[in-house]
């Protein structure tokens, strides 16, 4: 084999990338520019081959960030990484199916991971993005109220301008970018990394935030109460039972955090303590839909502070234990 192959083993060449429907455009006769390795994967950093178009008339050019081999790997979009089925973040969609994700972020396995799961996907494995036992019913009810069923055009608007910002713009309606100025917050700051594996993604906790909100599960105001108070569980509940459960169906927040679990059998309810309120602020967006145990559904709340404790030092275990609200 010639050197040059050598070096390019493991780069990827394709003949049409694979996009949402949103950045493709409503359009459907587009040109697109290709270019054999152009750049970096975004995740795997291997090269591939980039596609470049305008989805139509006054949007911004757009062009593909990652590899065909990292979308298929997640089923998502080349170039928003939004997922193909739904229209969500894979943050969102990982959350409420209880995926596992088991990517890589480091630089020195993440082009071997993706190595190998192009081989398994020229192998015939269709096993790489499959909803695992650990989805019920109420996550994928989750998914159906917050899927886009609609394309998000406004998604492909043109940049701003930055001599408007600078109020150096002479061009007025004929400059090609928007003359508006830059909102700083929370949702400005992301990155290819967080957006594909689903790790503090903002637009993510901003979609599932607002969903526990309207489901009844709104944060508390008080910053000390980290415990959900779970009613109608089933008769063959143990405290066992509960904890794995409940340790399988939080695969993104780590079983270290779990600090207790409380069953009350007679009264068939049980509360979730956790150490940081984190953690519990997501696993209340997590199952705001309710839980699904043995084919029973589960539901949620917020604990409650039983306010302040009459002896002068507080103590741990039974006694921090928050009533439902």
């Amino acid at each position: 084999m010639p050197k040059a192959d050598i070096n390019k083993a493991g780069w990827e060449q394709s003949e049409f990338p694979i996009l949402c429907e949103t950045c493709l455009g409503p359009n459907p006769f587009i040109r697109m520019s290709k270019q054999e390795f152009g750049r970096s994967c975004g995740t795997c950093a291997r090269p591939f081959t980039v596609f470049r178009w305008n989805p139509g008339s006054g949007a911004r050019y757009k062009t593909t960030v990652i590899c065909q081999t990292c979308a298929k790997v997640k089923n998502v979009c080349q170039t928003c990484l939004l997922d193909l089925e739904y229209g969500l973040p894979t943050q969102v969609r990982d959350t409420a199916l209880a995926i596992q994700n088991e990517a890589p972020t480091s630089d020195i396995n993440r082009e071997y991971y993706a190595q190998n799961m192009e081989n398994k996907m020229e192998d015939g494995n269709q096993s790489l993005m499959q909803v695992g036992t650990r989805a019920t019913s109420a996550g994928k009810e989750m998914l159906k109220q917050l899927a886009r069923t609609n394309p998000y055009y406004k998604r492909n608007r043109p940049h701003i301008c930055s001599f408007f910002v600078k109020g150096e713009c002479n061009r007025g309606d004929e400059c090609p970018f928007r003359h508006e100025k830059p909102v700083e917050n929370a949702l400005s700051h992301q990155n290819i990394q967080d957006r594909y594996h689903g790790n503090n993604d903002p637009v993510a906790r901003k979609i599932m935030a607002n969903h526990s909100e309207a489901q009844g599960l709104k944060p508390p105001e008080d910053e000390n109460i980290t415990s959900l108070f779970l009613s109608s569980l089933p008769i063959s509940a143990t405290e066992l039972s509960i904890r794995t459960y409940v340790i399988n169906s939080l695969p993104q927040i780590p079983s270290s955090q779990l600090r207790s679990v409380v069953h009350v059998a007679k009264s068939r309810c049980a509360f979730i303590n956790f150490k940081d309120r984190d953690s519990a602020e997501r696993a209340a967006e997590a199952w705001a839909n309710g839980l699904d145990m043995d084919s029973e559904r589960v539901y949620v709340k917020w604990g409650r502070s039983k306010g302040p404790s009459k002896s002068a030092t507080p103590t741990a275990g039974p006694s921090a234990i928050s009533t439902p609200a």
